[in-house]
């Protein structure tokens, strides 16, 4: 029996998708079928499947394996209500710009077995609903349904084409059972023949324009976010910067690890507020979605700003503009390139000593700003500690190519500053704002990094606030680590609440009634504080290294043993208490 299932699962291997992360429902039969006949006849020619008791960390765990690898894989849920236990996922997925392709169920379109696939359950009546597409159709490049399956190969490479095609994000394809179950005759299509739209490079004179008003200002500035999903890019921007001295970089996303922490350019992580931004005399910006925040901090009047972005209106937001006096849709790493053609071309008419005096000043700001980052990062007289201290320590004990997954929210300026990735892909946060990603993106990290790298693959460790590790649904994710063998190191920031939303309403009533009252009064406390580390050991059926740090003196030691017992296999959670704003 060759069934339009088993035509999808072929249409996905094919396509390059290795993996599918699961959570099956009435909607499935054929599904299951297929399933089972590919794990048995086409072992090694099929995709893993992997079994996810929560559609959230599902799509986190599709959604970190793209992030790293650039390949979507696959995510099957269940109907209408299993969309919606995507949550908040789509939506990283979406602002990521992580390709990722979701297949759901429908519910049958027959009521007396007309067709095989049928409906025999009560709830097919309940979960018939008039266009389950549009639950999740604002966040999706495409959605369609798959109406038989004589042509489902084709549906599978279209919406992987959308998916994979900049700006990239989640596809969503629905189809009945009946339409599963269908009969038909085997077949297969030229791959070559369906590959994603490539970006071309700027226009001729637009690197030109750029490059002289980099090097004629006094403090250049570029501005990126998730330039460096492209691991090729932070290489490109050292260049760019030695070429053009005193250019600095700084990262207003997080998304991605796009400059090098160690380059005297590194201006770090700031999202939208930092005087470089103040400061700068000329502005490019690459692939960002938020270079500043008017309200709080915005550029001089008057100077040049370049915009280059694979998506430069911004075209799912209603809201949202820069002044640039030019903005380009290209690929970035084709538009540095030709940026850096142009600068050295120029570099003849730039005056030796005026060059030598940026590049000086530049490594000047650039030691202060360390010094400053190592003054902050050091415990506090009765042994507590912040998360600057914490994540020098981890970054010191850690391997030298780890790669952290981080959602540390208002914690997070502190973890780039004493983490400073230094390797493409080494560091990635979701890129949107859907609490509770890195718990199932940290396990699709660690399987891509185990399937592009073999062996163990790399050292994953998630960073995550507090409240935002119960956002990540930890009784799924530690299950589905012990289940399938996906060791990570996860550290969760404990100070006791979610602290953001206190930010928040300090921006906008900073002498308010809120100012003055506690955490329990405006309801942001976890007092009692839950024990973090216990929920992922019960998940993993005890199978898990779980430790509380609430001193300086026991830290070190204890990371050591979380790392060694993730050598051997087995995921660890370290519940650190950390003081708040260092």
């Amino acid at each position: 029996m060759y069934t339009a299932s088993f035509a999808f699962f072929e249409a996905l291997w094919q396509a390059g998708v290795t993996h599918c992360f699961v959570n099956l429902g009435s909607d499935h039969p054929s599904i299951i079928e297929a399933m089972v006949k590919g794990q048995k006849e086409n072992k090694g020619n099929f995709p893993r499947i992997i079994t996810c008791p929560n559609e959230m960390v599902a799509m986190s765990m599709a959604d970190g394996y793209a992030r790293l690898t650039g390949k979507p894989q696959c995510v099957i849920i269940h109907v209408d209500v299993g969309t919606q236990g995507l949550g908040a996922a789509v939506h990283n997925a979406s602002t990521g710009r992580a390709p990722v392709f979701i297949f759901a169920g429908l519910s049958p379109f027959t009521l007396e077995g007309e067709m095989r696939g049928s409906r025999t359950e009560y709830i097919h009546w309940m979960q018939d609903v008039p266009d389950q597409k549009q639950i999740v159709a604002q966040y999706c490049r495409y959605t369609g349904e798959i109406k038989t399956g004589t042509n489902i190969k084709q549906m599978v490479n279209r919406a992987l084409q959308f998916a994979r095609s900049d700006p990239q994000g989640p596809v969503y394809l629905v189809g009945a059972r009946e339409v599963m179950e269908q009969d038909i005759t085997p077949y297969s299509l030229d791959q070559s023949l369906w590959d994603p739209v490539e970006l071309g490079g700027l226009p001729p004179k637009a690197a030109n324009a750029i490059a002289e008003a980099l090097l004629g200002a006094e403090k250049p500035l570029l501005i990126t976010g998730y330039s460096g999903r492209n691991h090729k890019i932070p290489a490109a921007l050292v260049e760019l910067a030695n070429t053009i001295k005193g250019l600095r970089v700084l990262d207003t996303g997080g998304s991605d690890m796009c400059f090098p922490g160690s380059h005297p350019g590194w201006v770090g992580l700031r999202n939208g507020n930092d005087n470089s931004i103040r400061e700068a005399d000329a502005i490019l910006i690459l692939n960002c979605d938020v270079p500043w925040i008017p309200t709080q901090c915005k550029p001089k009047e008057g100077i040049k700003i370049f915009h280059i972005d694979v998506d430069p209106l911004k075209y799912l937001m209603p809201v949202a503009y820069v002044p640039a006096q030019r903005r380009y849709r290209a690929d970035a790493l084709t538009s540095v390139e030709q940026i850096i053609e142009a600068a050295k071309d120029l570099a003849g008419k730039i005056d030796v000593e005026t060059s030598g005096k940026k590049w000086d000043a530049l490594q000047d700001s650039y030691k202060k700003r360390l010094t400053a980052i190592s003054e902050m990062a050091v415990p506090a007289a009765d042994g507590s500690f912040g998360t600057g201290y914490l994540c020098k320590t981890l970054r010191a004990l850690c391997p030298k190519d780890t790669i952290w997954a981080v959602e540390a929210v208002t914690n997070t300026p502190y973890v780039h500053d004493n983490v400073r990735p230094e390797l493409p892909g080494s560091w990635i946060n979701c890129g949107g704002g859907g609490l509770g990603w890195s718990g199932g993106g940290a396990l699709g990290i660690k399987l891509a990094s185990v399937a592009e790298h073999g062996g163990k693959g790399k050292f994953v460790v998630q960073v995550v606030g507090d409240g935002t590790y119960l956002f990540s649904v930890p009784g799924s994710v530690y299950w589905i680590s012990r289940r399938y063998q996906i060791p990570v190191l996860t550290i969760v920031l404990n100070n006791k609440g979610w602290n953001a939303p206190r930010k928040s309403m300090m921006l906008v009533h900073p002498d308010g009634l809120g100012s003055k009252a506690t955490n329990e009064e405006i309801n942001i406390s976890f007092d009692p504080v839950p024990d973090f580390s216990g929920i992922a050991k019960a998940a993993a059926g005890g199978d898990l290294f779980a430790a509380r740090v609430e001193n300086a003196d026991v830290l070190e030691e204890t990371i050591k043993k979380a790392i060694s017992a993730i050598e051997g296999g087995q995921s660890a959670v370290l519940d650190c208490k950390v003081n708040l704003d260092c």
